[in-house]
């Protein structure tokens, strides 16, 4: 087993989309969540960036570790919103993580503007920082619109309400596999996978 790497979030599906996306450049890495250190804290989002938030977490994550450390952050900018959720995508409804109410939120704001002006973009941010102070950030983006009504049963967050630009189904709607490659999360973690190569020797 290679070296281990925190991964600094409790969200089970991140977890699973950065094993995937790790497994498939072939890095041998011993990749765990969260969850395995009971006594870490909440890391607040206080950056203005999607690269600020992601490095802060990931370095404070090393340190209270000893570990290195991988985190992101990603949100939904919507053109109508003036790029808002932004960075308070996951708490835009008032309570940090409610899918649900989130997706009601932003359809409820869009409900009177016309389709050719809902253009909307998912960035994400992903850094690694290491217990020695090296820190490196990467970012991915994904252009689309957002509907009128969830669709699919898979991803999560926005990933119902979200048409990647081209295309004809949800994020929601696409196999993980598939989402993987072409999703901001996709794109910014698979940029992370040499660096985490390069810096790791894994």
């Amino acid at each position: 087993m290679g070296p281990r790497i925190v991964l600094a979030t409790r969200n089970a599906h991140k977890l699973e989309e950065l094993h995937r996306i790790l497994d498939a450049a072939g890095l041998d890495v011993d990749l765990v969540g969260a969850t395995e250190f009971p006594d870490l804290p909440d890391i607040p989002e206080t950056e203005s960036t999607f690269a600020g938030n992601a490095l802060l977490k990931a370095r404070e994550i090393a340190r209270l570790t000893g570990l290195p450390a991988v985190a992101d952050d990603s949100g939904l900018c919507i053109d109508a919103l003036n790029g808002m959720p932004g960075i308070l995508s996951a708490r835009w409804s008032g309570r940090h993580g409610d899918d649900a109410a989130n997706l009601r939120l932003v359809l409820g704001q869009l409900d009177d503007v016309p389709d050719r002006r809902r253009g909307a973009a998912f960035h994400c941010a992903a850094a690694i920082a290491l217990p020695d102070g090296t820190e490196r950030v990467v970012e991915g983006t994904i252009d689309g619109a957002i509907i009128r009504e969830p669709r699919g049963s898979g991803g999560f967050g926005y990933d119902p309400i979200f048409v990647p630009l081209g295309g004809d189904r949800t994020l929601a709607e696409i196999p993980a596999a598939e989402k993987d490659a072409i999703s901001h999360r996709g794109r910014a973690l698979e940029a992370l996978a040499p660096v985490i190569a390069d810096l790791l020797g894994s």
